[in-house]
């Protein structure tokens, strides 16, 4: 640590004195694919080597399995459902009973193979840094984030969400197959980062009684990891379908709810 102290030092004592400017800045895109597996570089290998087994013991481990090829899509994929479901089951350990979850399709990152399920491929699905959160929306809200999410052509909603959207409308929201009390609470179940309000759904911004965990051990992936830890522990081996969640109708009818 010292040296690099130095080290730093030194640089920007450099920079205070040199006399070159910036004039631009050129990039260009290199494709890295299994071309260059066909040769492999020596010195490269070695210097990945030392790092290859700390790697490989970390992410290699099995949490579970999974029934199919699933990965995530709009308006409705079985990833994307999957991933929902999994935030409602994560409430239990934080005593939380959420009315339904949202899980936004670009923090989706990879799909799952059919099969045996490692923590690195979990970690390829869920990359980021996201926590879970809880927080608590009125009904009219909850309609408002709806119209929100049919804007963007859909996310990931957990089972029991009914929405029919068209042409970036909501025509209709049923919960547990009952309309949405404009009036009523509704708690629900997402990451930190959409909680926030980001990727348009503003509609978080509102939410009351926040509840969201920031320490690691409350990153999604573990949930994800537990989930499917659980899962094999019954036997049980992890599936979703698409069940008509997020319906997307041609048609342009219907009055868009939430305004």
């Amino acid at each position: 640590m010292k040296y690099l102290k130095i080290l730093g030092a030194l640089l920007l004592l450099a920079s205070c004195a040199s006399h070159y400017h910036m004039t631009g800045i050129e990039r260009t895109r290199m494709l890295i694919d299994k071309r260059y597996d066909a040769q492999p570089v020596a010195e490269a290998q070695a210097f990945i080597a030392p790092y290859q087994h700390e790697v490989d013991s970390i992410m290699s481990p099995v949490v579970g399995t999974i029934a199919k090829y699933m990965a995530a899509h709009k308006p409705e994929s079985e990833l994307s459902n999957l991933m929902s479901d999994i935030l409602v089951w994560g409430g239990a350990k934080y005593n939380e009973q959420p009315d339904f979850a949202i899980y936004n399709v670009g923090g989706i990152r990879a799909g799952f193979a059919a099969g045996k399920v490692t923590f690195g491929n979990v970690v390829d699905v869920a990359p980021f840094e996201n926590k879970i959160c809880f927080l608590t929306l009125t009904g009219a809200k909850v309609l408002e984030l709806f119209s929100q999410l049919a804007s963007r052509g859909g996310e990931g909603v957990s089972r029991g969400v009914e929405l029919r959207i068209a042409d970036g409308r909501l025509l209709s929201a049923r919960l547990h197959g009952k309309d949405i009390d404009p009036q009523a609470s509704y708690r629900i179940a997402t990451l930190d980062y959409l909680a926030q309000g980001n990727d348009g759904l503003v509609a978080f911004k509102d939410g009351t009684n926040l509840v969201s965990p920031q320490t690691e051990e409350n990153n999604v992936r573990f949930i994800i990891m537990d989930y499917f830890r659980a899962e094999a522990a019954e036997g049980r081996i992890v599936d979703a379908n698409i069940e008509g969640r997020i319906v997307s109708e041609t048609s342009t009818d219907g009055i868009p709810l939430g305004n």
